[in-house]
């Protein structure tokens, strides 16, 4: 969460997180390696968020998930490159982060539940109707 303290700091770190996102990626693109960068664990203020969002732009996807809390993920202008902020039942942000990967990790199905899928799906498309 930001402090009122906060509210338009910057502390000059925007050029070390797109460089480490610039890493990221070619990494990813080497490797397959995703790699997360958690902006609230860095000295990043609100004023240095500002210029992040404004530098890597918004791309054309974005969802939003609802479970304990929302969380909004968006593709900025570059592919691969995903902003992701996860927010409490009362709607406070606690965490930003940078995904680096081809879908962030928090939208991909989780093999348990898509096997509980499976067992739950009727053998025909038909018997489900009706």
């Amino acid at each position: 969460m930001r402090s009122a303290d906060n509210e338009s700091k910057i502390y000059g770190n925007l050029d070390a997180v797109l460089a480490e996102v610039r890493h990221a990626l070619g990494k990813f693109l080497d490797t397959g390696e995703s790699t997360t960068i958690d902006l609230n664990a860095l000295p990043f203020g609100a004023g240095d968020e500002s210029a992040l969002f404004e530098a890597l732009g918004h791309g054309e996807v974005e969802m939003v998930l609802t479970a304990m809390g929302q969380s909004r993920l968006w593709e900025s202008r570059y592919a691969g490159v995903w902003l992701v902020a996860h927010h409490n039942g009362q709607g406070e942000r606690v965490a930003l982060q940078i995904e680096i990967t081809d879908v962030p990790s928090i939208a991909r199905s989780q093999r348990g539940d898509m096997e509980e899928a499976l067992r739950r799906l009727p053998d025909s498309p038909w018997s489900a109707v009706g």
